[in-house]
């Protein structure tokens, strides 16, 4: 997926504004601005989108963690990782919204997407691992949808 689709669909589901993204930057020490914000939320066809690149990307996601669940006593943001993986997004995203297996698995089927423990254990293994799974685009995807209805159910539709 391209990451500022994830960036636009993270925004939808827990309704952030834009001074709130500029904070979930800033936990990472990075700064944007409101106008950078606003040119990574353009579609590709429009004037001024900014390509979101992996690294600003990872420091996103990385922000949103510590927004969601702050940061671990003595510790200091990860630096970010210059190439990302949707395995990588899915984990992040599945520890700032504080998902257990079952809770996945019950994003997914929100949309209409099945899988089981073993698949999706699959997919957060360590790249190497005789049962490692890279995550394709349709099940990332599918995750942010049923994510969609779970925290926004009035605008599933």
């Amino acid at each position: 997926m391209i990451n500022n689709d994830i960036l636009r669909k993270v925004r939808y589901i827990l309704d952030l504004s834009n001074a709130k993204m500029i904070r979930i930057f800033a936990k990472t020490k990075h700064e944007v601005t409101q106008e950078q914000i606003i040119n990574m939320l353009k579609k590709e066809h429009e004037e001024g989108y900014a390509p979101l690149n992996d690294k600003n990307m990872c420091r996103f996601l990385d922000g949103l963690v510590i927004y969601k669940r702050g940061l671990k006593p003595g510790t200091e943001a990860p630096e970010p990782v210059s190439q990302l993986t949707n395995n990588l997004i899915f984990k992040k995203l599945r520890v700032a919204f504080e998902l257990r297996e079952d809770d996945i698995i019950e994003a997914l089927e929100l949309a209409d997407f099945n899988m089981s423990k073993s698949e999706l254990g699959a997919l957060f293994r360590k790249p190497g691992h005789k049962h490692y799974k890279p995550c394709g685009d349709q099940v990332l995807r599918n995750f942010l949808m049923g994510l969609s209805i779970k925290h926004r159910p009035e605008n599933a539709n």
